[in-house]
C-alpha cells in the first residue's frame, strides 16, 4: 500500500491532464500538467514552463508545490503527473528531491492520456534522498 489516506486517484489524474493543457513547451514540446492534493482537500495543479535558458526552464511537479507552499500549505497526500508518451514518465531528480522534502511517502501517480498509469512512493522514486538528517550535526 503506498499510502494509508483516501483520494480519488481518478479525480486527480482529471486534474493534471487538464493542467497540461497550459503548458508552455515550445522547445521539448513535452506537456506535462501536475495536480498536487493537499491535506485540507485542496488541488493545486501545475504546468510545465520552459524557457530559451534552459536552466530557468520549471516542471509541473515544482509549479504545483511552490502554488501550494505560497498559500501556506505543506501537507501533501498525492501527487498525480500527466504526460503524453507511451508509457507513464516519471518526475525528474530536481522534482523527486522537492517531493521527498515535503512528504517522503507521497504516493506519486504517473499517468498518461491513454489512460494508464502507476503509483510509486516519493522515497521510492529517489532512494537515498538528501535530506535533513544530512545536515544534522553531533
Amino acid at each position: 500500500m503506498v499510502s494509508e489516506r483516501v483520494y480519488d486517484r481518478e479525480a486527480l489524474i482529471a486534474a493534471a491532464a487538464r493542467a497540461r493543457e497550459s503548458a508552455y513547451a515550445p522547445y521539448s514540446k513535452f506537456k506535462v500538467g501536475a495536480a498536487l492534493l493537499t491535506g485540507g482537500g485542496g488541488v493545486f495543479t501545475g504546468c510545465n514552463v520552459e524557457n530559451a535558458s534552459s536552466g530557468a526552464t520549471i516542471c509541473a511537479e515544482r509549479t504545483a508545490v511552490v502554488k501550494a507552499v505560497s498559500e501556506g500549505e505543506r501537507d501533501f497526500v498525492a501527487l498525480a503527473v500527466v504526460t503524453d508518451v507511451p508509457r507513464p514518465a516519471s518526475p525528474c531528480g530536481i522534482c523527486r528531491q522537492v517531493l521527498v522534502e515535503f512528504n517522503p511517502a507521497l504516493p506519486v501517480i504517473m499517468a498518461n492520456l491513454a489512460g494508464e498509469y502507476r503509483v510509486e512512493r516519493a522515497d521510492t522514486l529517489l532512494p537515498l534522498a538528501f535530506t535533513q538528517e544530512a545536515m544534522d550535526r553531533p
